[in-house]
């Protein structure tokens, strides 16, 4: 996580190297080679190819020429300017080839050697060596397949027959990349405009990738598989911005324990908690998927069709199943299956069957068996209603003609026809499940041809169209609420960075939970007044200014789990009970552990009843500060029902931290209880935030339980952690 003065600190470069890269008119292939299945081969094979604009020059010292091209014997030699370098030589080798293409003047470098930062800390030093050397040369890599720029035959990577479109796919995965790419090729109208292997990040990284992209005219979406990310929350401001004019899809890996730790081990960047990217990516308006076959098809999806305008949809279906299905992952999803107008359900009535659904989902019941046609009309219909913003049809079309006779395939020829004119002129987007769509009948391909997205899974279908409703309530609703800039040192006062300078100058980084409170109240927090009482006379004493029914728990900076060691006890109503619990907290704890500091006993008032909560902070590896929130006590180790976002928290995103726990019910009223104060929960939210920036040198907060009243809350206990 980088420092304060870091996160601020520009990484350098500007967009001109990058345009010198991406739009190479000249490339140097260091460790060209006459060896097939080596890349410095397969890289000018394929430049040569796919009659790449700009000059190739191999540069090999024992070579005179290979595939009728001078060799160079270094980049020194070579008569022109170089805008771009491939290095496919071992990395003991890159120290002076960098030193060369530096002095050339070269504005970038792919780096395909491995064995740096995904090998750990000794890796991660030989990365910062290899930028050091660069001396300004912007790298791509190390450990990277390579690049592409598909319209420009600038392929440095081998592959054939990647599809040109409007896609920019960045991915830390070869394979990935690859898998992608021949999906694509299978079955889509999308294609690419560029690929670039991210590698390491040791030099160029991925928040730079997406501002160039977002500012390139023939880019309309960014396709992204990661790992792990260097900069995440450079990362989070640069989507925030891209999502507002193209959409970015993302699949992230490293979710799991073991796919976190080989995340960490191939990249050399750590993998961030997943609850916690996903909400940052939710607010940075990119559309993450859960699965890596569904990258492709949400992302062709969003490439070709508009975003909903309103997440309110229709299912058109050939059977009940399937749009029952349907409609389960739909609503799961939080899409909208409105009621149709009077109108719409007198139309369909007029030429569907008698035991047609004419509710949404629309089941067409048999219907369709021998005209399929009826799909092409009922969309229209559909499409027609003021309700409906978008249509999802599922089940057989395109297998009419194979399941019943040839002459239904010309009727769902012309049906599909009139369907992809319908969208055009509706401006409604239309996706389609087909079970035939692994036969690949003229109906769909035409289908395609509208650029209508065609899938066999119903799931990844209602995931696509799900996808534009995401990207659509984010373009309308909240993309404004997506500031990830944070404010150090804002709002801090001087009375409670004198309390952390004085735990630092002890020798502790735990806060006592007087201290911590303190803190909190001097930042204006809901925070009851505590005593510390360092005698049974002073407890008393303090015990009457509450009014008794106190609270009185171990002050020990050696003590942090007070409940194990004896060091609560709660409800003291009179003197000789205040007095004991003193006496006895003060034995416990001695006895519990033998020598450590024991500064008192903390007296408080005991709260009223109302519901556990808890709102902490930690420190993400990726992102850095992060609010938590969700239900206290011991249910947040049993439950973990939580939330998380990234700081700072608004008000709109705090309130969404409160409704998106499964619990949120709870604080609405149950059984004759009153609705919880959820607008105090959101200002402490807020108010935690707040203090995360006001003091860069805390690393955990945590806020536990906090009970919510009916009007009002009380913070119980609360722990400070500094870095």
């Amino acid at each position: 996580m980088p420092s304060p003065s870091e996160e601020i600190r520009s990484t350098g470069g500007d967009n001109m190297n990058l345009d010198r890269i991406f739009h190479a008119e000249s490339v140097a292939i260091i460790g060209a080679s006459k060896n097939e299945a080596k890349q410095g081969y397969q890289a000018i094979r394929t430049l040569l190819d796919q009659k790449f604009e700009g000059r190739v020059y191999p540069v090999n010292p024992k070579e005179n020429s290979i595939l009728g091209l001078k060799c160079y014997s270094s980049v020194l030699d070579i008569p022109e300017n170089i805008d771009l370098a491939l290095i496919t030589t071992p990395a003991r080798t890159l120290k002076d080839i960098l030193i060369e293409c530096s002095e050339k003047g070269v504005a970038g470098a792919v780096v395909i050697a491995g064995g740096f930062g995904e090998l750990g800390e000794e890796g991660k030093r030989l990365e910062e060596e290899l930028v050091a050397d660069a001396k300004g040369i912007r790298i791509i890599g190390p450990n990277t397949f390579g690049m592409i720029n598909v319209a420009k035959g600038l392929n440095l990577v081998g592959l054939q027959n990647v599809p040109e479109g409007n896609i920019a796919l960045l991915t830390q995965s070869g394979n990935i990349a690859l898998n992608v790419i021949t999906e694509a090729n299978l079955k889509s109208q999308a294609g690419f405009n560029y690929y670039v292997g991210i590698g390491n990040e040791a030099d160029i990284k991925f928040h730079e990738y997406l501002e160039y992209f977002t500012e390139d005219s023939n880019t309309g979406i960014i396709l992204i598989y990661v790992e792990g990310l260097r900069e995440g929350r450079k990362f989070l401001q640069q989507a925030s911005k891209t999502t507002q004019v193209k959409p970015i899809v993302l699949y992230k890996s490293g979710r799991s324990a073991k796919g976190s730790k080989s995340a960490g081990s191939h990249t050399g960047a750590l993998a961030g908690i997943s609850e916690v990217s996903q909400s940052a990516f939710k607010r940075a308006g990119i559309i993450e998927v859960d699965h890596p076959g569904e990258m492709f098809p949400v992302t062709e999806t969003l490439a070709l069709l508009p975003m909903l305008k309103d997440n309110s949809i229709a299912i058109l279906a050939d059977g009940g199943g399937h749009a029952t299905i349907a409609a389960d992952y739909l609503t799961e999803m939080g899409i909208r299956l409105p009621e149709l107008e009077k109108e719409t359900r007198d139309k369909l009535c007029a030429i569907l069957p008698p035991n047609a659904s004419l509710e949404n989902p629309i089941d067409v019941a048999g219907g369709a068996d021998q005209n399929p046609a009826i799909f092409a009309d009922c969309a229209e219909i559909l499409l027609d209603d003021k309700n409906i913003h978008g249509l999802l049809i599922v089940g057989l079309f395109g297998g009419y003609g194979i399941l019943f006779s040839q002459q239904l395939a010309f009727i769902e020829e012309d049906a599909a026809h009139l369907m992809g004119k319908l969208m055009e002129s509706s401006a409604k987007p239309i996706v389609l499940h087909s079970l035939y769509n692994y036969a690949k009948p003229h109906s769909l391909e035409l289908l395609r041809y509208y650029n209508i997205p065609v899938y066999d899974s119903l799931e990844i279908a209602c995931k696509c169209i799900g996808a534009l409703s995401v990207y659509g309530s984010y373009r309308r609703e909240y993309g404004k609420e997506s500031n990830f800039k944070l404010n150090w040192g804002s709002k801090a006062v001087s009375e409670g960075q004198e309390i952390i300078d004085n735990v630092l100058a002890e020798g502790r980084k735990v806060l006592l939970e007087y201290e911590a409170k303190e803190l909190f109240r001097l930042q204006g927090a809901p925070v009851f007044r505590d005593y510390l009482a360092t005698s049974a006379d002073e407890a008393v004493s303090f015990a009457e200014k509450l009014g008794y029914n106190t609270a009185m728990k171990i002050v020990s900076p050696d003590i942090m789990h007070k409940s194990e060691a004896g060091g609560v006890m709660l409800g003291l109503k009179d003197e000789p009970a205040v007095r004991e619990a003193f006496n006895t907290i003060i034995n416990s704890c001695s006895d519990y552990k033998p020598g450590a500091e024991i500064r008192g006993c903390l007296l408080s008032k005991m709260s009223e009843k109302g519901i556990e909560t808890v709102i902490g902070m930690k420190t993400d590896d990726q992102f850095g500060p992060t609010v938590m929130f969700g239900l206290g006590g011991i249910m947040v180790s049993v439950m973990k029902d939580v939330s998380f976002q990234v700081v700072p928290v608004s008000e709109y995103w705090a309130r969404a931290m409160v409704d998106e726990i499964k619990a949120s019910v709870i604080f609405d009223g149950f059984r004759g209880r009153p609705p919880s104060d959820k607008e105090a929960i959101v200002k402490l939210i807020q108010k935690v935030s707040e203090i995360a920036q006001a003091y860069p040198s805390i690393r955990e907060i945590d806020l536990n339980p906090v009970i919510v009243h009916d009007q009002g809350l009380t913070v119980v206990d609360a722990r400070v952690i500094l870095k």
